[in-house]
């Protein structure tokens, strides 16, 4: 009978070590998960920050540069004055030539005003994409910016069968998390591109590459429509073909990495513009 009790007490504390090794083993999964994700945010903040900081450098340059040619006018002007050198008129001129500098320089806080504002909003945007989308592999989705405006790379693979433009259930789930970041800022603009590599077309329905990149981009364009209900007029669709490659097409790794579908989310452009005209 003892001997049965021990045996008993023996397998409940296995049975038990077991499961507390299967939950451990669990939290561990769950921990390196979102360590990974806490990495690849901070890395793509810190790429943000450091092209905003770039822009910024830039600008307190041109604003130190006015602030002393402004100093050193009205200095010339005052002297010029006090010697009676320069007549009215001419110092008139020169007094407008200082009020210029001045319109200058309000231009120029109103453009870092403008570049600081644009930043945070692309910020916002990766941060809220790559969250939106934690669960995709790096190696299908790929965010990040590049000058001005954000990219979303989705792979072939992950969008489309080999030669077709039929968008698989799998990339809608992606589009559909894309189309909610995407309406939640109506003010932007975005442009889907279709990438592929260079290998001639040989489906009887598709004349070429072009036609395949456009068919794509229009493929991915109809469904953030018409499932997703994002705003047509908001969206440009564009066929890129072969001539944009990541890699050489000399290996079929290369040529995967090629074919692809771009999202481009366009800045405001034209309220960006009119900053760069200053007033006179």
């Amino acid at each position: 009978m003892q001997r049965k009790y021990l045996l008993l007490v023996l397998i409940t504390l296995v049975f038990t070590s077991c499961v507390t090794k299967k939950k451990y083993a669990l939290e561990i999964k769950k921990y390196d998960e979102l360590k990974t994700t806490w990495d690849r945010t901070n890395t793509d903040l810190a790429l943000c920050l450091s092209e905003r900081e770039k822009q910024s450098n830039k600008i307190s340059s041109l604003e130190a540069e006015l602030a002393n040619v402004k100093d050193k006018s009205s200095i010339l002007l005052n002297q010029l004055s006090s010697l009676s050198v320069i007549t009215e008129s001419q110092s008139e001129s020169i007094k407008k030539s200082l009020e210029n500098i001045n319109a200058k320089e309000s231009y120029i806080k109103g453009l870092q005003s403008e570049l600081a504002r644009k930043d945070s909003l692309n910020m916002s945007l990766v941060l809220n994409l790559k969250g939106a989308l934690k669960d995709i592999n790096d190696t299908d989705v790929q965010i990040k910016v590049e000058g001005s405006a954000v990219f979303i790379s989705v792979s072939d693979k992950l969008m489309f069968n080999s030669g077709s433009y039929d968008i698989s259930p799998r990339a809608k789930e992606v589009l559909g998390k894309v189309a909610a970041v995407l309406k939640a800022q109506p003010d932007l603009q975005f442009m889907v591109e279709g990438h592929t590599d260079n290998k001639p077309m040989k489906a009887k329905f598709v004349k070429d590459n072009w036609d395949l990149s456009v068919l794509r981009a229009t493929s991915v364009v109809r469904v953030l429509q018409t499932e997703f209900a994002v705003d047509p007029s908001r969206i440009i669709a564009a066929g890129r073909s072969e001539y944009i490659p990541l890699r050489s097409n000399e290996t079929e790794a290369d040529r995967a990495l090629n074919r692809r579908t771009r999202i481009v989310i366009i800045p405001q452009l034209d309220q960006f513009f009119k900053l760069m005209v200053p007033k006179n």
